[in-house]
């Protein structure tokens, strides 16, 4: 795999790009544009998911890029209303027929459901069956607390080799990233910029912005670049990968272009020091397979 991207090692030993492109609520009919032009822009890892219903317009933008296949790694997820071993691997099928690629690089669930454990498990040994089939390179989860990725790893054999979760300067998650640390597990950001605390009044966090906090506008004046690149650039400098969303080719660029400069770890500290601890996403504590709807 090359491209301008730092990669990070997963537990398995396969390496994927610290930094990506998202495509949750990009509408269907932007996605190809968008994923063509991040690929064409340098981006190697693109972020999608069965619930997004727009892993069929990836697929397509990955084709239209002219990029090898050989050197993106691409990432879906199993929806709760596919939770079980059987469901779970027909809703596999079903995705990689979508995405029209062959392989998948990371399989995701996309959430926890503790409230009924049986078929999340089912799905997780799933994921395990796809892996050991060499149908993907690698499988994890997303939105999983510390507390249920014990749970789930008590209940099956292969650690996650990364848990998407919410993360962005109002909700560092120091707690789930040292237990990450603990087991090898890579941290993937979802909204790294914060988006969630802009768009969704109702949040914790809600009407905040991280992108206009003195902090984070002045290490911007410094550098020479955007409030979002710096938060992505921190994210960075913590390990983690991000995934930005946007599906306008100016943004799309902008949010790659952060490896040209560094924070140093007291200014790593000034934007951890944004953390409130509140969550803006639902709780994954109480969430049920029919908690979302069906996708």
């Amino acid at each position: 795999m090359t491209g301008n991207t730092p990669l990070l090692k997963l537990n398995n030993g396969v390496e994927m790009p610290a930094l990506g492109l998202g495509v949750y609520q990009s509408p269907p009919e932007e996605t190809a544009a968008a994923v063509e032009t991040a690929l064409r822009d340098g981006y190697r890892l693109i972020d999608t998911a069965a619930a997004y219903r727009n892993e069929a317009q990836v697929g397509e933008g990955i084709k239209r890029s002219g990029v090898d296949r050989a050197e993106i790694f691409v990432t879906t997820k199993l929806w709760l209303s596919d939770y079980g071993y059987d469901s779970a691997l027909r809703a596999f099928d079903a995705s990689l027929d979508k995405l029209d690629l062959g392989h998948l690089d990371l399989y995701l669930l996309h959430q926890p459901a503790p409230l009924e454990p049986e078929p999340w498990f089912a799905a997780y040994k799933a994921a395990e069956k796809l892996l050991a089939d060499g149908r993907v390179r690698a499988i994890g989860v997303s939105n999983h607390t510390p507390g249920l990725l014990r749970t789930l790893m008590e209940q099956t054999d292969v650690v996650p080799a990364v848990n998407q979760v919410e993360l962005h300067p109002y909700f560092i998650q120091r707690e789930l990233r040292e237990v990450h640390d603990r087991f090898g597990i890579a941290t993937q950001a979802w909204s790294p910029i914060g988006g969630i605390t802009r768009y969704w009044a109702q949040a914790p966090n809600g009407g905040r912005s991280a992108l206009e906090e003195p902090v984070v506008t002045a290490l911007a004046d410094k550098y020479g670049k955007t409030a979002a690149q710096v938060v992505l650039r921190w994210h960075l400098e913590h390990g983690t990968c991000a995934i930005p969303k946007s599906v306008k080719a100016h943004r799309i660029a902008e949010n790659f272009d952060v490896f040209d400069f560094s924070l140093t770890p007291d200014e790593v500290a000034a934007i951890d020091a944004l953390d409130t601890g509140l969550r803006s996403g639902p709780d994954p504590e109480v969430i049920k397979l029919d908690t979302f709807g069906t996708r």
